[in-house]
Order: C-alpha cells, then sequence, then structure tokens
C-alpha cells in the first residue's frame, strides 16, 4: 500500500542531514529572472505518487493544494497589488493553482531544491502568464505607457504644475510628431470598468460607468410622452378647421397627395387647392399655441 504524502513529508523531516544539499533551481537564469530564491531540504510532495486516475492520486492532489494554498495566497496577493481593480482576482487565483499542480507534477527533489521555492516559482510564472494572456496590448506598448507616465509624473513634481506636452516630449528626446504617434499609441493601454463606480453620493446608490452610457436602441420616455401630447394638440386643433380644409390638410399630409391629384378629387383647380392650404397653416399657427398653453 502506498505511503500517504503526509506520511513522506513526515519521514523527510525526521532524516538527518549529513550536509547541506548544493542548491540548483529548476532552470538556473529563469529562476533568477523570476526573483525565487534558493533552499533545499529534501522534501518531495511528488514522492508518493499514485497512477493517474486512481483514488489514491486524486487524494495526494488534494493534500498538496490544501498544504500549499497559503504559497497561492502568498504569490496572487503580492502580484495583485500592483494591478488595477478591473482585473479579476479570481481568474489569478485559478491560475495560481494550476501552477501549483504544475509545479507537483514536475518537481524533482534530486535537484536539491525546496519544492516550496520551486512551487514559489511556477505559480508566479502561471499568474503572470494569465496576465498576459488577458492583456490586448503588447509588453513593448506597456513599456512605453510606463516610460510617458514616470516621465510625466516627474515633470509634475518638478514644475509644480501639469506638464504640457511640448515639455514631455522634450524629456522624452522626441519632436512632436513622434510623441504624438507614441502617445496614440500608449492610450490603447488605457482602459475603464463599465462596472466600477464612478461616484458615490451618501443619498443615492452607486453608479457605474455602463449606466450612464446611453443605448442606441433605448427609449426616452420623456420624448414619448411630450411627442403624444403634441400630436393630441395639433389633433384637436385640426379637428377645429372647416370641413374644405380639414379635408385638405388630410389628404396633403395623411395620404400624401399632390395640390394637383387633391383638386381633382375636390373638383377645384390646383392654384384654388394651395389658397386652402395656406389658409389651414395659418389658422393652425394661431391655434395651436393656444391649445398648448
Amino acid at each position: 500500500m502506498p505511503r500517504t504524502l503526509e506520511a513522506q513529508v513526515a519521514e523527510a523531516r525526521l532524516k538527518p542531514q549529513a550536509r547541506k544539499p548544493r542548491l540548483v533551481p529548476p532552470t538556473p537564469a529563469r529562476a533568477r529572472r523570476a526573483g525565487v530564491p534558493a533552499a533545499a531540504n529534501g522534501r518531495d510532495p511528488r514522492a508518493c505518487r499514485p497512477a493517474c486516475g486512481s483514488a489514491a492520486r486524486e487524494r495526494a492532489v488534494e493534500d498538496v493544494l490544501a498544504r500549499y494554498s497559503p504559497l497561492v495566497k502568498y504569490v496572487v496577493d503580492k502580484i495583485s497589488a500592483t494591478l488595477p481593480k478591473t482585473v479579476d482576482l479570481d481568474d489569478l487565483q485559478s491560475s495560481a493553482v494550476i501552477g501549483l499542480y504544475d509545479a507537483w507534477e514536475k518537481f524533482d527533489a534530486s535537484r536539491g531544491t525546496k519544492f516550496e521555492t520551486y512551487a514559489v516559482w511556477r505559480i508566479r510564472g502561471a499568474v503572470l502568464d494569465e496576465l498576459r494572456a488577458l492583456d490586448w496590448a503588447s509588453r513593448t506598448t506597456r513599456r512605453k505607457a510606463r516610460r510617458v507616465e514616470e516621465v510625466s509624473r516627474g515633470l509634475d513634481q518638478k514644475l509644480g504644475r501639469a506638464a504640457s506636452d511640448v515639455e514631455i516630449a522634450a524629456a522624452l528626446g522626441l519632436d512632436s510628431q513622434e510623441f504624438f504617434r507614441l502617445s496614440d499609441e500608449v492610450q490603447s493601454a488605457v482602459h475603464l470598468s463599465l462596472e466600477r463606480p464612478q461616484s458615490h453620493d451618501d443619498s443615492s446608490d452607486v453608479m457605474g460607468l455602463g449606466e450612464a452610457i446611453e443605448a442606441a436602441d433605448a427609449v426616452d420616455c420623456l420624448e414619448v410622452v411630450e411627442l403624444g401630447e403634441a400630436r393630441g394638440i395639433l389633433l384637436g386643433a385640426i379637428n377645429h378647421l372647416p370641413e374644405q380644409e380639414r379635408l385638405v390638410v388630410a389628404l396633403y399630409y395623411y395620404e400624401e397627395l399632390t395640390l394637383k391629384e387633391i383638386g381633382e378629387i375636390l373638383g377645384i383647380s390646383e392654384s384654388r387647392v394651395s389658397q386652402v392650404h395656406t389658409k389651414a397653416i395659418r389658422r393652425l399657427r394661431r391655434r395651436v399655441p393656444e391649445l398648448a398653453a
């Protein structure tokens, strides 16, 4: 019967250390870049790794995740401290857990590296990979954006006011055209959250930016009410017109007939239809304000 992960760890702790093993990171260059300290104590969480798909293996994975979950929280908290609030920490937590599992799968105790050190390195790498996948701006664009921000902040502190574009361009050693091209490129790295509260008032609810953006197909209730009232007033004014004028208005505006066609229907000349139409419009211009008042 295979020994449990906890038994292996306990046994490793009780073994006397004859000498301190040589510290060798998993991949020296990448470990140095990741800033992971080297340490070794001979513990190997993979020592009792049962066959894939077995119940014992599932229990071993659960034990590893439970034992080293503080490493996951430590790495995520440290990285998220410098991230904007728009980044979903749940996604980072999930990536960190995947990194921990990957560390358990690939850890080699014979290289003399402490598992915690190797796990932190793998977890950090998994979280950074997730951040790069979520970011639509390239790393080069991000570096340029940070450079512009640093120069702008330094000039603001030095001058005691907001630096102009010309001053920032001069500090960067760029001419105006190059600076504006850089500004257009850097702006693509700036984003806003539609759910982040834009203002907070004790007398009102917190409103996100998404709630302040008008939908293209949104119906303005006030406009609908005003339009309905205007139609009612206009209809009432038309009903007060003489019969011939009311008929001309109805045929011209509702049936969209020409003056000649209206004249043929009413049996009058086109010029007479024009006169009746003009008289009806004058009556309406006088009558509508009276009804609206």
